[in-house]
């Protein structure tokens, strides 16, 4: 009696398991994981890299850059290697891992929360950019016509996701994953081939932008939480290994690393041309868009903003996953509704709902992306990783291992106590001028 009451609640397990979108599919190649990371890692913030490197200057600029490269593609290897720490087991989910390092209860609470800040605050983002993607194609193409506000842009925007949010999982979404990541390489190339026939401005100025001093320290500060934000995809990086398919000879690891080898050389194609050759071209007179510094030839700019829509399309929906899963684990799971499609329809039609609402209230986009950047990206793209890394493999004291976790977790607190502050000034800034729903 006792065994088919285990065998009944086993199938019960396995059936939830193959509706919840994250483990329902389990037979991704390894390139899904290079346009899925590409997909998940190049957002719009590449276009707002030169106004960075403008607020840091060439120095800490450059360096900058080059250390957030090196650093989150380590902290991505740790994700990568405790995926499968545990032999039988895989850590499907970013909180799962979490739960191992610091216990069921803790676990869950250092992990869910910043998170879903961070899925939830890069898909506000991502409606703001597609709505003013969609509103400088409409200015540029049509001239005599009445000004659309941007409310009704980011409206536009949002109903594609209305559709795209049924998706079941992430191989069921590569296709557009794949366009998204494809598009993320076209507008970045043109963005830092439109600014080299643009040429060097007249009366160029390389020194860090801001009228005093205290101005200049904010926009430092911002500026880091820019860049934090334009390296982090680490959020989804165990739900999309979670697809690869693993046995004890091949485990996903080999295919996973594989392909994410492969997402940070197209990433570093996308932001180290753009930022540096950006800032070289207009010096601190950069626009924190560095489309909108090209305003010749208007066919060149309208396709870049063509392909940041059709890129946020994806982004948005890569970083809506792990929340759908959440969201219809706990509706599943502990509050005992039955899986449907109606309740998949319900729970992903609200988010989209919302995500849109906000970003209709606050499109503060340079600011926002700081502030988010600094405040919940850092931990879990910086240092959490490194943290769990320290408790479970235990390094010894004071080895090469240990000092390199050290310096990344040192680096992702000054990020998470610096990016916010300078971004939530910028946002200050915005809102005095700022009318609601204009």
């Amino acid at each position: 009696m006792g065994d088919d009451r285990e065998a009944g609640q086993s199938s019960k397990v396995k059936n939830i398991d193959d509706w919840l979108p994250i483990t329902s599919d389990r037979n991704a190649k390894w390139w899904y994981s290079t346009f899925h990371n590409v997909t998940a890692m190049v957002g719009a913030g590449v276009l707002s890299l030169p106004y960075a490197m403008s607020e840091l200057g060439w120095g800490p600029g450059v360096t900058l850059m080059i250390l957030s490269w090196l650093v989150t593609l380590y902290t991505l290897w740790q994700m990568v290697e405790m995926h499968e720490m545990v032999p039988g087991k895989r850590f499907d989910r970013y909180h799962e891992l979490g739960q191992h390092a610091f216990g069921e209860k803790l676990g869950l609470w250092v992990v869910v929360p910043q998170q879903l800040v961070v899925d939830i605050g890069t898909d506000i983002v991502y409606m703001v950019t597609g709505g003013k993607s969609l509103k400088k194609i409409h200015e540029l193409i049509v001239h005599d016509g009445k000004p659309i506000k941007l409310t009704f842009w980011i409206m536009i925007f949002s109903s594609v996701h209305f559709l795209l949010s049924h998706l079941p999982n992430f191989n069921s979404m590569s296709i557009i994953s794949l366009a998204a990541a494809v598009m993320s390489l076209s507008y970045s190339t043109i963005a830092w081939v439109a600014s080299v026939v643009k040429g060097i401005q007249e009366d160029i100025d390389y020194s860090p932008r801001g009228a005093s001093s205290s101005a200049r320290v904010m926009n430092f500060f911002t500026a880091l939480g820019d860049i934090a934000f334009a390296f982090a995809g680490h959020n989804v990086v165990l739900e999309i290994q979670a697809t690869i398919p693993s046995t004890p000879e091949r485990p996903s690891k080999g295919p996973m690393w594989k392909g994410v080898i492969l997402a940070y050389v197209v990433v570093a194609l996308c932001y180290f041309p753009v930022a540096w050759i950006g800032f070289l071209m207009f010096g601190n007179s950069v626009e924190d868009n560095i489309l909108i510094s090209l305003e010749k030839p208007t066919w060149l700019i309208v396709a870049a903003n063509a392909f940041v829509v059709v890129h946020v399309i994806g982004s948005y929906q890569i970083y809506a996953m792990p929340v759908f899963d959440m969201l219809e684990t706990f509706l599943v799971k502990k509050m005992n509704f039955e899986p449907s499609s109606t309740l998949r329809f319900v729970t992903r039609n609200t988010y989209v709902a919302f995500t849109m609402f906000i970003a209709i209230t606050f499109p503060f986009f340079g600011g926002l992306l700081g502030f988010f950047g600094g405040f919940a990206l850092a931990p879990t793209t910086y240092y959490l990783p490194c943290i769990m890394w320290l408790i479970l493999y235990k390094p010894k004291r004071f080895s090469i291992t240990w000092c390199l976790n050290w310096f990344c977790i040192a680096l992702g607190v000054l990020l998470m106590i610096l990016g916010p502050i300078g971004g939530l000034r910028t946002i200050i800034v915005s809102a005095k001028s700022y009318q609601f729903y204009s």
